[in-house]
């Protein structure tokens, strides 16, 4: 089997979790030892902007439109730009919106990767069972590996 080039997706929430997790996908990407430079795609899933109604007028801009963003934006990503630029790896950031898992699984089947890094929460039994386990539900329904991170 060739060892080329590896698309490697890493979930970010700018949780000490999703940190590690993206220390972790630029390791794997700088062990790749083949000519092609592994890619690591950094996702960060806000929640569903919300709906205005009939009593709104003028309804709220997308998180991603606040002058709050860009410092927030630099925040969430600093660990995995910084690992990304110390070891000379290509970095791609991706904002969208909506379920995490969801859309961490479909991102990765669209654009066909190889393997998705995600921090694991370190909730507990209640908790996984009345909110659900983001990472549970990636590692459940990906069409690729998953390598789970813990703290």
């Amino acid at each position: 089997m060739l060892n080329l080039r590896k698309k490697i997706l890493v979930a970010i929430d700018g949780s000490p979790h999703s940190d590690k997790a993206a220390e972790e996908a630029v390791r794997l990407a700088v062990g790749n030892q083949s000519q092609f430079k592994s890619r690591v795609y950094a996702l960060l899933v806000l929640p569903n902007a919300p709906t205005s109604n009939y009593t709104d007028f003028v309804p709220s801009a997308p998180m991603t439109e606040t002058k709050k963003w860009d410092d927030l934006r630099e925040r969430l990503f600093y660990v995995v730009e910084k690992c990304a630029a110390e070891h000379d790896i290509p970095l791609e950031m991706i904002v969208e919106y909506g379920d995490p898992a969801d859309k961490i699984i479909s991102l990765a089947r669209r654009e066909e990767m190889d393997v998705i890094v995600i921090g694991s929460s370190g909730k507990g039994v209640i908790e996984r069972r009345i909110k659900g386990s983001v990472s549970h539900k990636v590692a459940s329904n990906a069409g690729c590996s998953v390598f789970i991170v813990r703290g």
